[in-house]
C-alpha cells in the first residue's frame, strides 16, 4: 500500500503505527470500490462489501472497519469486525460485529472509514456479538486495543475511503438502537 496515503490522511499514527504493505480490494454491491481515500457516499456503502487480499489458505485472519472521526468524547466507532477467517473466505469467519455502513452526523464533515486485515498468530476466542441493528458496543472497541488484546501485530492489508452525511444517514441511524 502507499504508506504515504495512510500517513497523509493521519491514519498512521492516529489509528495504527505502520501502514499495511498490501492494498485490500473492497467492492460494494452498489458497484463502487474503495481506493485509498476516495470520496464515497453513505448511500453507496450501505451494504456489506466483498473483500479480497492475498491470503494464505492455512492461516486465520481478522478484518475490521473503523471510523476514527466520531465526536471527540467517543474517538472511534467500530463498523465491522470478523475474526478467525480461514484464508480469505470471509463468510467462514466468526462475525463479532455485523457490518454497519457509514453514518457521519450532519455537519460533522468527512469521516475516514478504514478497513484493515490482520494475519492471526492463533485462533481468537470470543463470545461477543453485535448485530447490525445495535449501536451498543460499537464505541467501546478501539483498533489499538483490539491489536493488543488479540496479539494481531501490524496490518497485512488495508484501504480507506471518506464519506460525509447524505440522505441515507437518518435511515441508518433509525435502524441502530
Amino acid at each position: 500500500m502507499s504508506t504515504s496515503k495512510m500517513q497523509e490522511s493521519g491514519i498512521v499514527p492516529e489509528v495504527i503505527d505502520v501502514a499495511p504493505d498490501e492494498i485490500l480490494q473492497v467492492t460494494y454491491p452498489s458497484g463502487v470500490k474503495v481506493d485509498q481515500g476516495n470520496n464515497l457516499t453513505p448511500t453507496q456503502v450501505k451494504d456489506q462489501p466483498s473483500l479480497l487480499w492475498d491470503a494464505d489458505e492455512n492461516s486465520l485472519y481478522t478484518i475490521l472497519m473503523t471510523d476514527p472521526d466520531v465526536p471527540e468524547k467517543i474517538k472511534e466507532a467500530m463498523h465491522w469486525l470478523v475474526v478467525n477467517i480461514p484464508g480469505n473466505k470471509l463468510s467462514k469467519g466468526q462475525c463479532v460485529m455485523e457490518y454497519a455502513g457509514s453514518g457521519p452526523p450532519l455537519g460533522s464533515g468527512k469521516h475516514r472509514y478504514i478497513f484493515l486485515v490482520f494475519k492471526q498468530t492463533n485462533e481468537i476466542k470470543t463470545n461477543v456479538y453485535v448485530s447490525n441493528t445495535k449501536i451498543e458496543g460499537r464505541f467501546k472497541l478501539k483498533t489499538r486495543d483490539l491489536i493488543k488484546e488479540y496479539n494481531l501485530g501490524n496490518p497485512k492489508a488495508g484501504n480507506f475511503y471518506r464519506a460525509e452525511y447524505d440522505d441515507y444517514v437518518p435511515i441508518l441511524h433509525s435502524q441502530l438502537n
